[in-house]
């Protein structure tokens, strides 16, 4: 077993990255900062326990998934919901009123703008 060091540091380079790439979201059993502590403090016994315990279920070792959007930080699981809706509802209110007010000054604009022209065009 004369390469049996050099496969063990193969194994230890490919889960670390492996690892250093998962989602957080998917990582099992463990959390990803943690995960890459017990690869990274035990080579061996991290690189097969990650293996076999915390990596993501159906993933190859190429994580070539494509977006649906250009910002792939928004597809993740539960990003869409509203985490309060008391503060969602009072943010559209808000969303709301300040649209309105935009009307109101665009209409005054306009209002003036037609003096203006209806003024000096005379």
């Amino acid at each position: 077993m004369p390469y049996f060091g050099l496969i063990v540091m193969i194994v230890w380079v490919a889960c670390l990255v492996d690892v250093i790439r998962a989602d957080e979201h998917e990582v099992r059993n463990l959390p990803k900062p943690l995960w890459l502590m017990v690869v990274i403090l035990l080579p061996l016994v991290g690189s097969v326990l990650w293996l076999l315990v915390g990596r993501p279920d159906g993933v190859g070792w190429s994580r070539t998934q494509t977006s649906a959007s250009a910002y792939p930080e928004y597809d993740r699981p539960g990003r869409q919901a509203g985490q309060q809706p008391e503060t969602d509802e009072e943010f559209l209110r808000r969303c709301r009123e300040r649209a309105e007010q935009q009307r109101r000054v665009a209409r005054e604009q306009e209002k003036r703008r037609l003096e203006r022209e209806g003024g000096t065009g005379a």
